[in-house]
């Protein structure tokens, strides 16, 4: 470790290993002599004495009666896996007037969230479809779109 200090003569900051602390020297700036000081003492660090690090902490793993839910779900089995086990076809369709709560539409979330679930490698095709139906408020005739996917299940 070094100790830094100024020259008292000329104020040139000098480093000195700390193990020549309490001898003289010359600065090689002005030529003069001056002793080298002694390190400053550093004070303890503050979080390793405070309570919060004496504190002792007792951890308790969750029990549960019934088996929890898993969080992290099972990948879709590659394609090449489920050809041999026989592909099976399915069709979901999405409408436009099912995913519009309280005048948000959310039907980009959920189509998302759906094509996410499915994967990317197990979609076969989408579609798009333009259909008519009868607004309960209004009692009008409503045409609106959705989305017809077909994939791998």
């Amino acid at each position: 470790m070094d100790v830094i200090f100024n020259c008292s003569h000329c104020d040139q900051e000098l480093s000195v290993d700390a193990a020549g602390a309490g001898t003289t020297i010359e600065c090689p700036s002005c030529g003069q002599k001056i002793v080298i000081p002694q390190p400053p003492h550093h004070p303890v660090n503050p979080i390793t004495t405070s309570a919060a690090a004496k504190e002792e902490k007792h951890f308790a793993v969750p029990v549960h009666a019934n088996p929890t839910e898993s969080l992290i779900t099972k990948p879709l089995p590659p394609l090449e896996v489920a050809a041999k086990g026989g592909v099976s076809l399915r069709v979901k369709s999405i409408r436009r007037s099912d995913c519009v709560e309280v005048g948000k539409d959310h039907f980009d979330e959920v189509v998302t969230r759906f094509l996410e679930k499915i994967g990317e490698a197990n979609l076969v095709k989408i579609e798009t479809f333009n259909y008519t139906h009868q607004d309960l408020a209004t009692r009008d005739w409503v045409t609106d779109y959705g989305v017809l996917l077909i994939y791998r299940g």
